[in-house]
């Protein structure tokens, strides 16, 4: 692991430490109650008041990710960082100074998984060398809508490569660009995937607020092992255009912050309505008030469904949840034990389906994105790893994207049988039957098991996920810190049927300030087993 790429990101750290430590009088000290760690309402308030600066702020955090993630624990998290980070934050304050503010998000820093596309001087890789260099061509949605909303774009995050859909035997957290991500927990610890990067900046206190994508997981499970929060949207709430691609029926982008609340206001800075997405055309009518959610009664009345069949895969952490659900009952919510029905039925098709699509939905992001890259199309990607397998392919190799070159077009039977199979017993006779037959208002179980110790040779290894159902359905997901077993982050997830978003928002926000799990990193570099 000594060969990574990081020389424009030593380059660009290097050009703004004499800048950042310019600024460093502008803050107190990084730590516990420090504004690095605060949340958008408490940086705002301290710009409002005129003792803080989008400019101090930005400094502030590229000065933290030189000490912390280029040196020090060396987490790996960040892939590049925005040349023009300081120049945008200026440009902000000057707005602010003229009384024009953009809204909560003006002048907060922002990371951005490298897998989402900014026409700027940063790359959009996902990670692979075989898009080194590359700069697209426009911004995604996401990431306009976010420059509009005043957000200060100071990086982007390192990733699983090709978001965790290259090899069957794949390590969470690496890729050819970036080496590998380190949990800020335990640092010989994985931080799950895919947005791994986003998942350890944020619990570091890197940034702000982070976008992740999900396809399956790659949201929720990073951010419950890296004791954060996550959000998973409706299908069609953020718009995916410009996002590299896996499977257009399960892929969307969304907030992973270290608050419910933060996570809220992200959500609304990224929800919405867009010409090239088809799936997005409710987003603007189903799109909610998320601020406005943020209510500490959000659990009062509510029938939540303890999922029982996504409890068992490691006893500690189901100690935790039972522990936590008397909380639950406790801010008033009424807790029915259930099983969501047919999650057996779908896990060959969901694959079936992610193989289908991944090779027409990438190849369009190509030729949309990035028409000047030395890629063209999946055959290409194959064919460059092969020719640069030393730096590439030194743990695991890429059976996922040959099958995917291999599979016909969309019109094939598989294909179509596989995606109706996902959709019925995900949805109608899965989430949702589950929620109607009991009068339920969300479901509840763990998120998924803590971090696993980095294995090269073995790859990946889960300790249960709860990702799957809303994943193949569409269909929001939260999580938040719940707890720690040997120092190592537990999440608590929170599902509901389609455009549930503000309902969920307001019983995790009800459950994260009953509860206040969440603790910040010490970095260690292993863990401490106390028996």
């Amino acid at each position: 692991m000594d060969r990574r790429d990081f020389v424009r990101i030593g380059l660009a750290a290097g050009a703004l430490a004499g800048v950042a430590n310019a600024d460093a009088a502008a803050l107190p000290a990084a730590g516990n109650g420090a504004l690095l760690d605060a949340g958008v309402a408490e940086q705002q308030a301290a710009m409002k008041a005129g003792k803080l600066t989008s400019r101090a702020l930005v400094s502030q955090y590229l000065a933290r990710i030189a000490a912390i993630d280029k040196a020090g624990p060396k987490l790996h998290a960040i892939i590049e960082l925005n040349p023009d980070a300081l120049a945008i934050a200026e440009s902000l304050d000057r707005e602010r100074a003229a009384g024009k503010l953009r809204g909560p998000l003006h002048g907060i820093p922002v990371l951005l998984k490298d897998n989402i596309a900014t026409a700027d001087k940063m790359c959009t890789s996902a990670g692979s060398l075989a898009l080194d260099g590359v700069r697209a061509s426009r911004d995604a949605h996401v990431a306009a809508r976010l420059r509009e909303a005043g957000a200060v774009i100071i990086g982007k995050t390192n990733l699983s490569e090709w978001a965790n859909m290259r090899s069957t035997h794949s390590i969470s957290g690496w890729s050819g660009r970036g080496g590998q991500t380190k949990n800020p927990y335990a640092l010989d610890r994985n931080t799950s995937g895919s947005s791994s990067g986003s998942a350890s900046a944020i619990a570091a206190g890197l940034a702000t607020l982070a976008v992740g994508t999900e396809t399956d997981g790659s949201i929720v499970s990073p951010s419950s092992t890296c004791g954060i929060v996550g959000i998973k949207p409706t299908l069609g709430l953020v718009s995916r255009s410009g996002i590299i691609p896996i499977a257009h029926s399960q892929d969307t982008a969304g907030p992973m912050t270290r608050t419910v609340a933060d996570a809220a206001l992200l959500l609304a800075a990224l929800a919405g309505s867009d010409a090239s997405d088809a799936a997005t055309k409710e987003a603007n009518a189903r799109a909610a008030d998320y601020g406005a959610a943020l209510r500490r009664d959000g659990l009062q009345g509510k029938r939540i469904g303890v999922a029982r069949n996504f409890f068992g895969s490691n006893d500690a952490v189901d100690a935790i949840i039972e522990k936590e659900l008397e909380i639950l009952k406790a801010q008033g919510a009424t807790l029915v034990d259930v099983q969501v029905p047919n999650i057996d039925k779908y896990g060959d098709s969901e694959t079936t389906v992610l193989l289908y699509e991944f090779k027409p939905d990438l190849n369009a992001y190509l030729a949309n994105y990035a028409p000047h890259a030395p890629v063209k199309n999946m055959a290409d990607v194959i064919a460059f790893n092969q020719q640069n397998a030393t730096r590439e392919m030194p743990y695991f190799q890429q059976e996922h994207l040959v099958a995917a070159e291999a599979k016909p077009g969309l019109d094939a039977k598989e294909y179509q049988e596989a995606l109706a199979n996902n959709l019925r017993y995900s949805r109608e006779e899965g989430i949702d039957q589950v929620l109607r037959e009991h009068k339920l208002d969300a479901l509840v179980a763990p998120t998924g098991g803590p971090a696993w110790v980095t294995d090269y040779i073995n790859g990946d290894h889960y300790g249960g996920s709860f990702s799957s159902p809303a994943a193949v359905a569409g269909y929001p997901h939260i999580t938040v810190p719940a707890g720690y077993t040997h120092g190592l982050p537990v999440g608590i997830s929170f599902v509901g049927t389609a455009w549930s978003e503000a309902a969920l928002i307001g019983m995790a926000y009800a459950y994260e300030q009953a509860s206040e799990r969440r603790r910040a990193p010490t970095f260690q570099a292993t863990v401490t087993i106390k028996l």
